[in-house]
């Protein structure tokens, strides 16, 4: 599908949302210097042609989840279905097709160790087409997600930014566990089809006043056990290769690099996991050339890397926990 990139006020729109995804666009307005109306229509276009969404995710560590990586490799006429089949699944996040299509990388979640991917296997379709299934526990996660990648956004001034960054206490130490309540499920389920959903539609979900919303909200960030991002296209915002790179790297080298990596304007994700692969990252270039200067230069320099394995990304069939929908085309006219 034809689109056009953002231009120079929708690239600010985004980086002021991915500061504070629940910021007034009122406020936005302001630190903008525009006026209320042009962002309003701009956030209305966006997201209605499903271009970009703000949204309200977990951070799994903070309540004592478990994360898995999961790869199915499939013959090219099976990686579809099966992609299809993951989506569909409550569990599952983050599908995507890579490899040239022969391969399925998944996000799944359990409150055990003993479930989750396991039990994500188990109920794969039967088919001798799936040739090969392996699974990856996310040990710690460097970049992206809560840790902080507000994406790699750079429109805002720095007084802008920090004019639009939430005003958070110090974050608890990284053991410190926050417990599901009741309604907790339903209000994830609504922030992450919505992130930017008012209290009177949060009551709804979760049968709570909004006083009770408003309040469990503020506590949620302020233990940082909810986040809000900004799920876009990032050929939108000029970047047309997105690629999963798979490194080896020794044990005592793994933090450095992975610090290292993080600090790449490149990368929009980075996390050590089980396995013979010990980090996974996230890649997204202007075009494939971009992409082998990156690999040549900046992961060639980086001399404790036994391994690499590249696998673009062809498509994405669900994101934080959503199916994909089809997006409508951006029109020219502002």
């Amino acid at each position: 599908m034809e689109f056009n990139p953002l231009d120079e006020l929708d690239r600010r729109l985004v980086h002021a949302l991915q500061l504070d995804g629940r910021a007034p666009l009122k406020y936005v307005a302001e630190v903008l210097g525009v006026s209320d109306q042009t962002v309003a229509r701009r956030y209305r276009r966006l997201r209605g042609s499903g271009a970009m969404r703000v949204l309200g995710l977990p951070d799994a560590a903070r309540f004592g989840h478990i994360e898995w990586l999961v790869r199915v490799r499939c013959t090219p006429d099976t990686a579809g279905s099966v992609a299809g089949a993951l989506a569909r699944r409550g569990d599952t996040s983050w599908v995507s097709l890579t490899a040239g299509g022969t391969e399925i990388v998944c996000l799944t979640r359990a409150p055990h160790r003993a479930d989750g991917a396991s039990l994500l296997l188990q109920k794969l379709p039967r088919t001798p087409r799936v040739v090969d299934i392996s699974a990856h526990y996310i040990l710690h996660t460097f970049f992206g997600g809560p840790t902080g990648s507000y994406g790699k956004t750079h429109s805002l001034t720095e007084e802008q930014a920090e004019r639009l960054r939430p005003r958070l206490p110090d974050p608890p130490a990284r053991g410190v566990r926050v417990e599901m309540r009741d309604g907790d499920s339903e209000l994830f389920a609504a922030l992450a089809s919505d992130g930017r959903a008012g209290y009177s539609e949060l009551s709804v979900a979760t049968g709570w006043s909004e006083s009770t919303v408003r309040r469990r909200l503020e506590h949620l960030r302020q233990m940082r056990a909810l986040f809000f991002d900004v799920e876009i296209d990032s050929a939108l915002l000029g970047y047309e290769a997105e690629i999963m790179l798979w490194l080896t790297v020794p044990p005592a080298e793994l933090v450095s690099v992975a610090e290292e990596l993080s600090h790449h304007p490149e990368v929009v994700f980075a996390a050590a996991t089980s396995g013979q692969s010990n980090l996974v990252a996230i890649v997204v270039c202007r075009d494939i050339d971009a992409f082998y200067d990156y690999m040549s230069t900046r992961i060639g320099a980086l001399k404790t890397v036994s391994h690499v394995e590249s696998a673009p990304v062809l498509q994405s069939v669900k994101r934080a926990g959503r199916l994909v929908p089809p997006r409508t085309p951006l029109f020219p006219s502002r």
